[in-house]
């Protein structure tokens, strides 16, 4: 049996995600959808032209995975397409977020994503994608936004260097680094912050990050930026000293 497996796929960018694999991707015979939230699964259902299998799931808890492992050793699956989606990120100033805020970005940006990738790399037969999705911010440090930013710094080169190791089975990994998108993910962020003006101004269409993440993905590229401002934002991290874009950023 030929599928996909999304984690985050009750809303933001996994569930487009979902949307849109189901929509293109004949080849695909289920898609295994992963999230905490049930009933936002169960939700897609009807909105989807092939089977989706739910698990609802806390990628926060070691359960989670002998869940995921044990249903992959069941049906024994080809997974075509894995698309690690979870995460979430706070506004505000190391020492001044909730502890467990500080640590759970670290352990669902980061640990679960390469939990989930471990697990399902065994079932991934050659030719077949695997999408990661980052942050821009992962192109420099935030002010603010530390820890969501290391983070998605560890998913860019984590994402790059699989890629590379995977490259002679041509299973290509791309880490999309969108800048900000118009998700439920800043109505959680926002909880402890405000977002900057000049992030609001730069907002991002959900469904169009995704079909570029997704044709990039195909492709074959590494990473996926969607629009000219994230891309010249990419640019100016690799050529002016990230000292002076800090202070910049600090003053806007």
């Amino acid at each position: 049996m030929k599928i996909a497996i999304v984690t985050g796929a009750s809303s933001g960018m996994g569930r487009e995600t979902i949307i849109q694999l189901a929509d293109r991707f004949g080849g695909i015979e289920e898609i295994w959808a992963i999230a905490r939230r049930e009933e936002r699964l169960e939700e897609l259902r009807s909105q989807l032209p092939v089977p989706l299998r739910t698990f609802s799931l806390d990628l926060c808890k070691r359960e989670a995975f002998d869940t995921l492992k044990e249903a992959l050793e069941q049906e024994q699956p080809q997974v075509r397409i894995l698309v690690n989606a979870a995460g979430f990120g706070k506004i505000g100033t190391v020492g001044d977020l909730a502890l467990e805020d500080e640590t759970g970005m670290v352990q669902l940006n980061c640990e679960a994503l390469c939990a989930v990738t471990h697990l399902v790399l065994p079932y991934i037969p050659d030719h077949s994608r695997i999408i990661q999705y980052a942050s821009s911010a992962a192109f420099l440090p935030q002010p603010k936004f530390a820890i969501y930013a290391a983070t998605k710094a560890f998913v860019l080169s984590y994402s790059r260097a699989l890629n590379a190791e995977l490259r002679s089975r041509d299973i290509v990994v791309t880490a999309v680094c969108p800048g900000p998108v118009k998700t439920e993910f800043f109505d959680i962020a926002e909880t402890t912050g405000k977002i900057p003006l000049y992030k609001r101004l730069t907002m991002a269409n959900p469904r169009k990050v995704v079909q570029l993440a997704i044709r990039d993905s195909m492709m074959g590229k590494s990473v996926s930026v969607y629009g000219p401002v994230m891309k010249a934002f990419w640019l100016l991290s690799k050529v002016v000293p990230h000292e002076v874009l800090l202070q910049i950023m600090t003053r806007l």
